[in-house]
């Protein structure tokens, strides 16, 4: 086997077990070879490979020391408007400390005993594959080639310390464990500083190899290249562009973000990567829904592959890296896990079709509502297109490759003729009547597992794409065995990096530039819905690049992060005891919330959404059998119009459905966020702290050295932690 074209999805998930080459049969684990391994090209490119397994964000896990939030339903989407439900850091009845039995999140260390499952044990394995590979005897054009692509890596790492922690330790050799290798918190600028110098060196090294195009063998789609490098560089310094790091908005910390990433769209694009599908938005932003589902889209700045390989026989390898979001967002009828549930909050701040906010929405107020009205109890009428491309509901085409059905006819559709019914009914006038109550039921198999919207971003629609990446198996969650790429940063995300340096930096011209690109790819046109003072109104501009990000961006794990770069939860105005002066909010007139016209998330209360059956049809009561006779449902008896088919123009076939809801169906408020003891509802609580995390007393405990994050209890030096990340 050719190493060289050897996909990334296989070169992830072991360390080329299958291979042929004499030099490679008899290793075991990659992570564990001698020095003369780096000097064959075979043997680097194995620690390599070992060193990206470790540190590619999973999606199937979570939001942890080792991966970002990927879009479900983490405790990090769980405080934003995508989901409800009070995670860690807006419970408003529990406190996150760095002791106690509410302890802060690790996201500094991981598992103490396992150095390849250890934030700093996988740091480790990057920095020894840097150094094994620098000191080979390896030509001078194969060394740049693999260490382009470790640099990389290491920036990674230290990107996720640093956009939770500020600054960290710098350590760039390989340590032994012992008590003198202690190496103390860096600032955070030298931080920053230092990944943006591994991602210069990723960027130099790489360009012979990746600017042409891409990598020149296809099967290499997926490595890292110049282009990655340099969009990650972009929202590094993003980041330190934005108020969490930058209180007192330093006009220099703008520019140079802003010039850094104008520079990086040609390299950029000459990596091959680009708008995927623009100028070609398809049947309803058909082909913006395509991009997520193609393993070579020219979409995927960086990218996770998976594969739906079956589980090997006895005593062979397992080559199994499968992607989890299909099963999890497919509703019970079609064997999927249940789906994903958005909140109603977001729901209702979506564009209209002519590209502006709702009237009703009280989000971005700063920019112009919509002419068009919203009625909340018709939610899908006259939408931005992405909204059908994100969200079913009862009455909508979701087909897929498979045949669910089975003999106790629990599911009723084959996938190819797929139709979303997830109206409800209850079995009793108190649980109808009651916002916590969950008894509700659904039909065609759905019953008591019915969802009343579900998230239907990044799926891999039969209609869209004909040749699916999952293997279909009704016995085994039905979707799970897919293939589907992860996007960790796509080509939208780099023009929306670039539109917010730009507005930052006071070139809105520019930025209003980036917005229309990706507003024309789902078929928008002329001024795209972008009200002309964008221009000229930097606030305004600011508010509409943030509201795009959140609706573009939307279930792909990026909205956290936003909100706590832009700290929206108070806009700012609550500085944590125990903290320095300069961590007063000075600029953006000392609340970012009041500047973007956006009301802070403290105080507020997410809510879900049903479509429940109107009590003129049996006082909205039915049966709570998983029998799919008729009876059961109070308007079983009553003809369906056709679900919305999205390969066909939608306004007639919205008007339909609009007729059917207003006959037989109305919205319904369900319990999202908790109520307390008493039933009152709790609403979000985002301390101040949170913004720049401690060190939880697990961590502090392995490294009692380290100064403790300013705002935070120094659990072992007492009184409060003196590092200050803000400090440069």
């Amino acid at each position: 086997m050719n190493f060289k074209i050897l996909t990334l999805s296989v070169l992830t998930s072991v360390a080329f077990a299958s291979c042929s080459d004499d030099f490679l049969q008899d290793k075991k684990s990659y992570d564990k070879v001698n020095e003369d391994a780096y000097n064959y090209y075979e043997g680097a490119l194995g620690r390599l490979a070992d060193a990206y397994m470790l540190c590619l964000p999973d999606d199937g896990t979570g939001p942890s020391y080792m991966n970002v939030s990927t879009g479900s339903s983490d405790e990090q989407s769980q405080a934003t408007e995508e989901y409800c439900g009070f995670s860690t850091f807006v419970n408003p009845e529990k406190t996150v400390g760095t002791d106690g039995n509410y302890g802060a999140p690790d996201y500094f260390q991981g598992q103490t005993g396992n150095i390849r499952y250890n934030a700093w044990g996988r740091l480790r394995n990057v920095n020894d594959v840097i150094r094994g590979i620098s000191g080979s005897s390896l030509p001078e054009s194969q060394k740049n080639e693999l260490l382009g692509q470790a640099y990389f890596l290491r920036a990674w790492c230290y990107y996720n310390f640093v956009r939770w922690y500020g600054g960290v330790p710098i350590i760039t050799e390989v340590q032994e464990p012992t008590e003198d290798a202690f190496v103390p918190r860096s600032s955070t600028k030298d931080c920053i500083d230092f990944i943006c110098s591994d991602l210069d060196k990723a960027n130099e090294m790489l360009a012979p190899f990746t600017t042409h195009g891409g990598w020149e063998e296809s099967g290499n789609f997926g490595r890292v290249t110049s282009g990655t490098a340099l969009a990650l560089k972009g929202r590094v310094l993003l980041l330190w562009a934005s108020p969490l790091f930058n209180r007192a908005n330093d006009p220099e910390r703008w520019n140079n973000a802003y010039e850094v990433i104008k520079a990086s769209i040609p390299v950029i694009d000459n990596c091959g990567y680009g708008l995927a599908y623009a100028g070609a938005p398809g049947v309803n932003a058909s082909n913006w829904a395509k991009m997520f589902v193609e393993n070579t889209t020219e979409e995927g700045v960086f990218v996770v592959l998976h594969n739906n390989l079956v589980m090997p026989g006895p005593g062979a390898p397992d080559y199994r890296k499968w992607c989890a979001w299909e099963a999890g967002i497919r509703p019970s009828n079609t064997t999927g896990t249940g789906g994903k549930v958005p909140s109603a909050m977001l729901v209702d701040m979506f564009p209209m079709k002519d590209g502006k906010r709702p009237a009703t929405a009280n989000v971005y107020n700063i920019l112009d509502a919509s002419s068009l009205t919203y009625d909340q109890a018709l939610p899908f009428m006259d939408r931005d297109p992405r909204f059908y491309r994100t969200y079913a509901f009862p009455g909508v085409r979701w087909a897929f490759s498979g045949d669910p059905r089975d003999s106790e006819n629990h599911n009723v559709y084959d996938g190819k003729d797929y139709q979303l019914w997830n109206y409800v009914w209850y079995t009793s006038e108190a649980d109808r009547n009651n916002i916590e109550s969950g008894k509700n039921y659904g039909p065609d198999g759905l019953m008591d597992n019915v969802k009343g919207l579900y998230v239907r971003k990044r799926t891999d629609d039969f209609d869209v794409n004909p040749s699916p990446l999952y293997v279909f198996d009704k016995s085994n969650n039905g979707f799970k065995q897919s293939a589907t790429p992860y996007l960790e940063i796509r080509y939208a995300e780099v023009l929306l990096n670039y539109a917010e340096a730009a507005c930052g930096a006071g070139h809105m011209a520019e930025a209003v530039e980036q917005l229309k690109k990706i507003r024309q790819r789902v078929g928008y046109t002329g001024d795209c819905g972008l009200q002309s003072s964008l221009s000229s109104d930097q606030a305004a501009c600011m508010a509409a690049v943030l509201y795009e990000r959140q609706i573009e961006l939307a279930f792909e794990g990026k909205r956290f992060e936003d909100m706590r770069r832009w700290m929206l939860f108070d806009g700012g105005a609550n500085q944590p005891a125990g903290t320095p002066s300069t961590w007063k909010l000075t600029g953006w007139n000392g609340n970012t919330c009041t500047y973007l016209g956006f009301p802070p998330m403290n105080g507020q209360r997410r809510e879900n959404l049903e479509f429940r059956v109107k009590a003129d049809y049996n006082n909205g009561l039915g049966k709570d059998s998983w029998n799919n006779d008729l009876s059961h449902d109070p308007i079983g008896s009553v003809a369906r119009p056709a679900a919305l088919d999205y390969r066909q123009p939608l306004d007639d076939q919205l008007e339909t459905l609009k007729a059917w809801y207003n006959t037989y169906l109305e919205r319904n408020t369900k319990k999202g966020d908790a109520y307390d003891s008493s039933h009152a509802p709790l609403k979000i609580d985002f301390k101040p702290t949170y913004y720049i995390m401690g060190l939880s007393s697990g961590v502090h405990a392995n490294n009692v050295g380290l100064m403790q994050t300013a705002g935070w209890n120094d659990y072992y030096h007492g009184g409060m932690g003196t590092f200050d990340p803000l400090a440069e």
